[in-house]
């Protein structure tokens, strides 16, 4: 898929390709290297799937903002139904405001979304409702427990968003918000979620899909079930 386009709005997943040794390593233990990198594929193969079936609701172009330059082959086999852009920048900072702005400013998009990859569980409501949150708002934000955020929205390059936020902090939320309203942004809040970063959060996530229906990040609830007693103390 190229990034010419005909919908107004973008949905942008940041994702790297897995690599052992290189990927999720607060995961490991309990998890190897070879593990967390598959379970990686698993989070990001669920979240593909989120956002089409998002598009079945609403109109958007999605792309994959991927590391590390060469990985193009792999993503086109992973997802051939996504555009794809090269991070740009030295820190998740410069990378998040470049991928903002160049849909922006340089494709010509409206509405923008830029999210992470590793929030399987996630509604697909919640994607919906950021983007129906930037006909009135200028920011749709979407919180994560550990104070970081899954999702922003925005309809207007603002590169303070970012720049002037130090990411992977407990504060990252806060800090963003307090941004928006230096810069006068009106922002809507969505629902909050949680992203798997250490093992208490893929024993909650193990935890959940226990209530949830069988389609609900359906890779990750594989991996799991082929792997049990991974997460036993």
């Amino acid at each position: 898929m190229t990034l010419s386009h005909t919908p107004h709005r973008a949905l942008m997943v940041v994702a790297k390709q897995p690599a052992p040794g290189q990927t999720k390593t607060r995961l490991c233990p309990p998890l190897s290297g070879e593990q967390a990198a598959a379970l990686y594929e698993c989070f990001l193969s669920d979240t593909l799937d989120i956002i089409r079936a998002a598009r079945q609701q609403i109109s958007f172009d999605p792309i994959l903002v991927y590391l590390p330059l060469g990985s193009q082959t792999y993503f086109r086999t992973l997802a051939p139904d996504f555009g794809l852009l090269l991070q740009n920048g030295i820190d998740l900072s410069e990378r998040l405001n470049h991928a903002t702005s160049h849909c922006l400013k340089n494709l010509g998009y409206q509405q923008v979304l830029i999210m992470d990859s590793d929030s399987p569980t996630l509604p697909t409501s919640s994607l919906v409702e950021a983007f129906t949150a930037l006909d009135t708002a200028d920011v749709s934000l979407g919180s994560c427990d550990d104070g970081g955020y899954y999702l922003i929205g925005t309809k207007k390059s603002t590169p303070s968003l970012f720049l002037k936020v130090t990411m992977s902090t407990d504060h990252v939320t806060a800090d963003t918000l307090v941004q928006a309203k230096e810069a006068g942004l009106q922002v809507t809040m969505l629902p909050a979620s949680y992203d798997i970063d250490y093992v208490a959060d893929l024993k909650r996530l193990a935890l959940d899909l226990t209530t949830q229906p069988a389609h609900v990040a359906a890779h990750t609830r594989t991996f799991l079930a082929n792997h049990p007693g991974i997460l036993e103390d």
